[in-house]
């Protein structure tokens, strides 16, 4: 089985998309589906792709991967690539399906275009951009994106990939779709480890063990619910049963927006309380997530959460809003709490979670029970048996 998959840009500092696609396509190889992939060089630094010619690119080894990279010509969220339309168009029929990351950018829409005319079927996966809440940030735009080209390769799919039922049940609904299934993002295997030693060359977070701490683990935006987050945290360490508690804001944003939380921060003289450790991966991130005393995502929309799964599977337990799709799985589970977006309830959520140890150890134990259905092994199973499935309804595809 020959697999495509194409995604706008790998970049991992861009959220979950980037960072789950790489692990998902080496799961897929460890089966048995011979897996290539296809994007641009956003958001990538040049040494980390090969070199463009006459505006092609060849294939390379990327962490493992048969690569592609195609260069942007003009467009920060669109990514219009006229190369990669083009290779898209010549090259697609040479595989048996594509999967689709994304909807509202170039890359997706090509990719489509090119599965119909070649007949090649295709999964699309919308990263959340499709129900209610994503579909009115900037409604004019989407509105005519969806009316020229969106819905027509939405329907054209042979499935819609949702990443929880919540998102399947929303997009649906409000779009007038009606033929998704439901496979989650996965998380690697060693996140399930247990806690690692930081190396004495990444000194800066070290005394961080020293203290209790509640780490944010997202981009830096405001949709992540970071403002009434910061208000409640900020109150809450007034008090001074929770005085020596810190906040972790690891992630980058907007330079503008990162200041503004920093002069919050300052006005309530908690500079030593929280810190911006930045963009982490590897190491650093395994290392906040097995030793923060909780992980917070309070976000005013999230599809799915990675970093929340990540924090289960590492006995972390968490505080999530009633907007992140996993709110419900968690909430049944016992693996974390639940709070609105606003500071009175953070506050008194986050103040029972921090006030007791041994019911964080429980819902933390609860967390990694219900992290192991969403191990690589077990989703990239799902997405090969959901691959299958259509091939057996496409003539001419095995």
């Amino acid at each position: 089985m020959k697999v495509l998959h194409v995604i706008p840009s790998l970049s991992e500092r861009s959220g979950g998309p980037g960072q789950a696609i790489i692990p998902m396509c080496l799961a897929l190889q460890r089966l048995g589906v011979e897996v290539a992939l296809v994007s641009t060089n956003d958001g990538l630094s040049p040494v980390a792709f090969a070199p463009f010619k006459d505006g092609q690119s060849g294939t390379q080894d990327y962490k493992g991967i048969p690569t592609r990279f195609f260069e942007v010509q003009w467009g920060k969220s669109f990514k219009y690539s006229r190369a990669l339309a083009n290779w898209l168009d010549q090259n697609v029929g040479q595989f048996d399906l594509a999967h689709i990351h994304a909807v509202f950018n170039h890359a997706s829409v090509a990719a489509a275009r090119a599965c119909r005319r070649n007949r090649v079927p295709y999964v699309v996966r919308p990263l959340g951009t499709l129900d209610p809440w994503s579909m009115r940030q900037k409604p004019l735009k989407k509105s005519v994106f969806w009316q020229l080209s969106a819905r027509h390769a939405l329907r054209s799919a042979a499935v819609v990939q949702y990443t929880s039922r919540t998102e399947q049940m929303a997009s649906e609904k409000y779009l007038g779709l009606n033929h998704g299934t439901v496979v989650p993002l996965g998380i690697e295997e060693d996140m399930f480890a247990g806690t690692r030693e930081l190396k004495q060359s990444d000194p800066g977070l070290m005394d961080l063990v020293e203290r209790p701490f509640v780490l944010v683990l997202s981009r830096l935006v405001p949709t992540k619910g970071l403002d009434p987050f910061l208000d409640a945290f900020l109150s809450l360490r007034k008090r001074e049963k929770f005085a020596h508690w810190r906040l972790v804001l690891a992630g980058e944003g907007l330079p503008a927006y990162i200041q503004s939380l920093r002069h919050k921060i300052a006005s309530h003289d908690a500079t030593d309380a929280v810190l911006f450790p930045g963009w982490v991966n590897g190491e650093k991130k395994q290392f906040l997530l097995q030793n923060a005393a909780l992980l917070a995502l309070p976000s005013h929309h999230e599809n799915f959460g990675l970093c929340v799964a990540e924090a289960m599977a590492s006995s972390i337990p968490v505080l999530v809003s009633p907007n992140v799709d996993l709110a419900a799985g968690i909430e049944s589970a016992g693996a974390g709490w639940i709070a609105r977006v606003e500071a009175k309830s953070l506050e008194d959520t986050m103040a029972q979670a921090l006030a007791d140890e041994a019911e964080r150890i429980k819902r933390g134990g609860a967390g990694k029970v219900l992290a192991q259905q969403f191990s690589w092994p077990i989703v990239a199973k799902q997405l090969t048996e959901l691959y299958s499935e259509i091939l057996t309804r496409s003539p001419g595809r095995n």
